[in-house]
């Protein structure tokens, strides 16, 4: 057999006979590695039709029929013993679901998997057992974690295994209705010739556990490790095939931790769930808007209260700005926002509300870690900005929202009665919104709080700092 190296695109899969600095598939810069590729006999090739008896992920072959003589079954959710981790989830994790998540290193993946299976096969709601299986870690290690958590360890069943056609038996063995591999890229498959963690074995690993679930309807959970840039190792294909993709958010050195549905099949994307880090594992925080908000003694330059919304639940997130001279060239910097979108809102607020920066360095951060995925936040940060120029303290009981259109008009948002309520909740006297977010006047339900409605942005930040002066 002819031998001959091929070059594959970490990122995508893509193939190449020669390398390249950048992948014309995905367009994903110094990811074309070498790898060997053999030559397959001509009687193997004829006989790859064959073998592959199915087309797609699910592992059913079908015929061509009208979608009302297909049948199908509701969905029942089984509870993981976390609200936070329900609610990310859609409600609970449904059987025959392939959920994958992902996060930096020590932030808390395998901690939140052993919890949750341990929560679920003590409770009354599995009708099965659980199965973690372990390819990074020793069974020691797991029992160890499991001990120093305090959880109960009589009825979970390990196995430290990485090849995927061991699993396989095992799971046909066992039948377990919730399934943990941590994780995908520890595993590999006889069926391709290279070493585990590559994007031929991660596909291949994850298209054959995939299928498993779907015909047995067994739960199964999919650690994944992320690059630098915070992605998902591997290929993309692999998010394709799964049901439900979870990133952590937040700095490992903090205590608090965030899961956010980047995509899910059976709920709301951009779902957030907040938890806690403690001696005994993840707890979920049962007031979110809380920890985001930071106590002063008096107000200071720079800080506007936000309503945020994610997902399907409203949530108070404080955003500071500084706004400086430059000693040289001007920095733009946002952490937990677009910097693309902040220089944008600066411009807007130079010809429309007669604010300008230039010459001047602007620093805008969201408190807290979260990073805010809505338009929702323009009117916040244009409003912090303004207030660290003008060296003027807003009300600390004032929250804001609204997205700032590039003539200067403020837009509306999603849900803003839903917004007013949570502000109210936290003790929040005024509101600067959306001229068509306004409730009906005379609404009781907002008699509690001050609600200055604004079309434009020179008119809401006029309106708010009269608060002020």
């Amino acid at each position: 057999m002819a031998k001959k190296s091929s070059y594959v695109c970490q990122s995508c899969g893509a193939n190449y006979g020669k390398w390249s600095g950048q992948c014309a598939d995905c367009g994903e810069w110094n990811t074309l590695v070498e790898a060997p590729n053999v030559a397959m006999p001509h009687h193997k090739k004829t006989s790859s039709k064959s073998t592959s008896k199915s087309t797609n992920y699910a592992g059913d072959s079908s015929a061509v029929m009208t979608l009302s003589h297909v049948g199908f079954s509701l969905e029942t959710r089984m509870p993981t013993g976390l609200g936070e981790f329900d609610r990310v989830l859609g409600g609970g994790l449904v059987a025959g679901s392939v959920v994958l998540i992902g996060g930096d290193p020590g932030i808390g993946k395998s901690t939140i998997l052993l919890q949750t299976a341990i929560n679920m096969v003590s409770s009354d709601s599995l009708a099965g057992s659980a199965l973690y299986i372990t390819g990074e870690e020793s069974l020691s290690q797991v029992a160890m974690r499991a001990v120093r958590l305090g959880l109960p360890t009589d009825r979970l069943r390990v196995l430290a295994e990485t090849n995927v056609e061991t699993i396989c038996l095992a799971l046909a063995s066992e039948q377990p209705a919730v399934v943990v591999i941590d994780s995908i890229q520890t595993l590999f498959t006889d069926v391709i010739q290279s070493a585990p963690g590559g994007v031929a074995q991660i596909r291949e690993s994850a298209a054959v556990l995939t299928r498993y679930a779907k015909q047995t309807g067994t739960a199964m959970f999919l650690v994944g490790h992320v690059t630098k840039e915070g992605a998902l190792a591997g290929p993309r294909v692999l998010e394709h095939m799964v049901d439900t993709v979870l990133y952590f958010e937040g700095e490992s050195d903090s205590r608090f931790r965030m899961i956010r549905a980047v995509k899910n099949r059976f709920g709301a994307v951009n779902e957030l769930g907040i938890f806690g880090m403690t001696d005994t594992g993840l707890k979920e925080v049962a007031n979110p808007s809380a920890i985001f908000l930071s106590r002063y003694e008096k107000p200071i330059a720079g800080s506007v209260v936000m309503v945020s919304r994610e997902g399907t639940r409203p949530l108070l997130v404080e955003v500071q700005a500084l706004v400086d001279d430059s000693q040289g060239q001007p920095r733009r910097m946002a952490l937990g926002l677009d910097y693309q979108r902040l220089a944008m809102l600066l411009a807007v607020m130079h010809r429309h509300g007669g604010i300008h920066t230039s010459g001047q360095d602007v620093y805008v951060n969201v408190v807290g870690g979260v990073k805010v995925m809505e338009t929702g936040s323009d009117l916040a940060v244009l409003l912090a900005c303004a207030s660290s120029i003008k060296e003027k303290p807003l009300p600390a009981r004032l929250c804001v929202f609204g997205e700032v259109g590039l003539s200067g008009e403020i837009r509306p948002v999603p849900n803003g009665q839903e917004r007013l309520k949570e502000a109210m909740k936290h003790g929040f006297t005024h509101a600067i919104i959306p001229k068509a977010n306004a409730p009906k006047a005379g609404d009781k339900n907002f008699a509690n709080i001050v609600i200055m409605a604004a079309d434009r942005l020179d008119d809401a930040l006029q309106r708010a700092f009269e608060l002020v002066d």
